[in-house]
């Protein structure tokens, strides 16, 4: 079976072509110019194609021989300078994407959300929602999954746990624990359930040929939730720190600070990032794994091994 994969290039794409690979799928690809290294499996067992989710032609050549469609292309915070939108790539792109599905009569179509889009608060969320919902209304064969945080080996891509590490723990500077209001009590304690990417891999590949998954949404998270505290102790063990100190710091003031400087990349956080934060992103996904007959990967420091000698 030909599968058509767009974002395959990203750390998930990656997880998502040695999935495909290894369970004897065909992966069709949409490249950028410029991009052919970011290509982790081996380069004659895919079949690519240049352009983007904004090219139609380039669209109808990947999906031309397709018989599944999986769209996992998306970014975590905009640049609207370049042209780098919410809405151009997990919206207008999946519309694209969609609307050619439906005319070249492909059924199966699989996206990758995000766990918290229905909350809809911002705008990451709002156009993964509007993503969603494009989807659900179309005649296709739909599923969709919708990942917490997701961490493993990025191989020189963005990835939260490498991100975090060089952006905030990395540095000769306690960590912050971001809390709301006045609450400097609660600072740090929000919950993400982190889940692999070798996992979320495992769950998009297996659900190709589930006729149970059609029409379903699925909140993927691993075996247990972590505050954030536990996240950043976590990290820093795996880096060989025996400890990294942590501060509260009162959310608003970051997020006046990222009201004028997320738009630059070496800013670590965006208003997005830090309102998604205090939400927190948990779910309980221990039913899914055992519908899919899928082992949990533990977010521990053996885990997180990639992100030592630094």
């Amino acid at each position: 079976m030909n599968v058509a994969v767009f974002g395959a290039t990203g750390f998930v794409g990656g997880y998502l072509l040695n999935e495909l690979i290894d369970n004897s799928y065909h992966p069709i690809i949409q490249i950028r110019h410029g991009s052919e290294s970011k290509i982790s499996v081996d380069k004659g067992k895919i079949h690519s194609f240049y352009g983007d989710v904004h090219d139609i032609t380039s669209i109808n050549r990947v999906l031309e021989n397709a018989n599944a469609i999986i769209y996992n292309v998306g970014i975590i915070r905009e640049y609207k300078r370049k042209g780098i939108t919410f809405e151009r790539l997990h919206f207008d792109g999946l519309k694209n994407v969609v609307d050619a599905a439906k005319k070249l009569n492909i059924k199966r179509f699989i996206l990758m959300s995000a766990n918290g889009a229905e909350i809809s608060k911002t705008g990451y969320q709002i156009f993964k929602k509007k993503a969603e919902d494009y989807l659900k209304e179309s005649d296709l064969d739909w599923t969709i999954f919708r990942p917490s945080l997701v961490f493993g080996d990025p191989g020189n891509k963005i990835e939260f746990c490498s991100d975090l590490k060089d952006k905030l723990i990395k540095l000769p500077f306690p960590a912050p624990l971001f809390f709301r209001g006045l609450s400097v009590f609660s600072a740090g304690s929000f919950k993400m359930s982190p889940i692999h990417a070798s996992n979320v891999a495992q769950f998009f590949i297996k659900s190709i040929s589930m006729e149970e998954t059609v029409s379903k949404i699925y909140e993927l998270g691993g075996k247990d939730s972590v505050d954030w505290r536990t996240i950043i102790k976590t990290i820093a063990k795996s880096m060989g720190k025996k400890r990294k100190f942590s501060i509260p710091v009162p959310a608003a003031q970051i997020q006046i600070a990222a009201y004028f400087l997320d738009s630059f990349s070496w800013f670590p956080i965006t208003r997005d990032q830090i309102t998604m934060l205090l939400d927190g992103n948990t779910c309980d996904s221990s039913d899914y794994f055992k519908q899919f007959d899928i082992d949990p990967i533990e977010f521990s420091v053996d885990n997180l091994g990639y992100l030592s000698g630094s």
